[in-house]
């Protein structure tokens, strides 16, 4: 290995670690974090490449942020690369959600985390419409991308499913495309998936096989948010085979979005419930394994893709639909979390430091708990 990568390697390391650490917020404000650091403060993607590997991460099943990650691994320091950046970003985030699932264990109840919240959720609206600003100026390049934009936001409002939308915007740019200019008569653009696996884990009492086997088939298969996750955990864990009740699982999904890092840690806490830390270690490889699989076999495509004329409009329109999206959650978020004086204080504030000062977003979210906490203790 030579010495350059083996910089990079420790780099994407010491980068993921702490984005896992410190990333609250859910995969919104993940790929804020990541867009910050990856693209403007130390350029090892360009815009267009990080915006490609987004779309790519949110049409393939798993966590799309988790997925993000991988593609930046990949990207900067190869098939290591891939490893090191993804496991970096999943271990600091599961290590926490299994201590706090031991405290569940423990105490039978969740760890007081609401004041801390409160400080932090301000911040992550203040990052992420800035990384929104940055995603528009390089997607939005005349009025027929600015109405593919706003066409997708407006039916992810109304409750279209996102994965459609996606590919509806996709081939809607692609459309466009061909009305200028005919394409060839053979074009596609082919995803990997591993749809055999929806019904792989039997309806038998618990084991750490039958775990592994129920958690890779989600993360095989679930397309969308922790609400999405919660609709499959309660099928297949709660009536299918009554392994735990609806309010453990309820509590298990709300620790994965309330917690830094991924939402898929969910597994994490479920697996320490159902089985320990091994239950933990072996939830947590089976729902995140296909995520790894998906990105290798996805992620060189990317680069011949976007050479081509028409599967680089394709991808164009997945971008603008990855832009709505983003900007519907956002919306959504900072309605529910802009509703008093501290909440609209700290992102003002957060929002002045990083337009005046570009301040790490690690840092502010840091400052938001501590803020979040100060107000908790002083019943504000």
């Amino acid at each position: 290995m030579t010495s350059e990568r083996r910089r990079a390697l420790l780099e994407l390391a010491a980068f993921f670690l702490r984005l896992g650490t410190t990333a609250f917020g859910g995969p919104a404000a993940h790929v804020a974090m990541m867009e910050e650091e990856v693209v403007r403060r130390r350029g090892w993607l360009t815009r267009e490449e990080f915006l490609d590997r987004l779309s790519a991460a949110n049409l393939i099943p798993g966590p799309s942020s988790t997925e993000l990650a991988i593609h930046v691994g990949l990207r900067r320091a190869g098939p290591a690369g891939l490893v090191v950046a993804g496991v970096c970003f999943i271990l600091p985030a599961s290590l926490i959600v299994g201590v706090v699932a031991w405290a569940y264990v423990r105490f039978g109840a969740l760890p007081a985390l609401s004041g801390v919240l409160r400080g932090v959720k301000p911040v992550v609206v203040a990052v992420v419409l800035q990384a929104l600003v940055g995603f528009g100026r390089t997607a939005l390049r005349g009025w027929p991308s600015v109405a593919l934009a706003l066409a997708a936001a407006a039916a992810v409002a109304l409750g279209a499913d996102a994965l459609a939308v996606l590919l509806a915007t996709g081939v809607a740019a692609l459309a466009l495309r061909a009305a200028a200019r005919p394409p060839p008569l053979a074009a596609g653009l082919a995803l990997p998936g591993l749809w055999a696996l929806w019904a792989a884990a039997p309806p038998i009492r618990f084991g750490l096989a039958r775990l592994f086997l129920v958690f890779l088939k989600i993360g095989a298969v679930l397309f969308g948010s922790g609400y999405v996750l919660l609709a499959f955990l309660r099928a297949d864990l709660v009536d299918r085979l009554g392994w735990l009740t609806q309010a453990q699982v309820l509590d298990a999904v709300a620790v994965g979005q309330v917690t830094p890092g991924p939402v898929f840690t969910t597994a994490t806490f479920i697996g320490y419930l159902l089985g320990g830390a091994a239950g933990a270690a072996v939830a947590t490889v089976a729902i995140f394994l296909p995520a790894f699989a998906l990105v290798a076999a996805s992620g060189p495509l990317l680069p011949r893709l976007r050479r081509s004329p028409w599967a680089g409009a394709f991808l164009d329109g997945v971008n603008l639909a990855s832009l709505a999206l983003m900007a519907v959650v956002t919306a959504r978020f900072g309605a529910e979390v802009l509703r008093d004086l501290p909440g609209v204080a700290i992102f003002a504030l957060s929002a002045g430091l990083l337009l005046r000062y570009r301040l790490g977003s690690s840092w502010l979210v840091l400052g938001g708990a501590v803020a979040g906490a100060a107000l908790s203790w002083a019943r504000l």
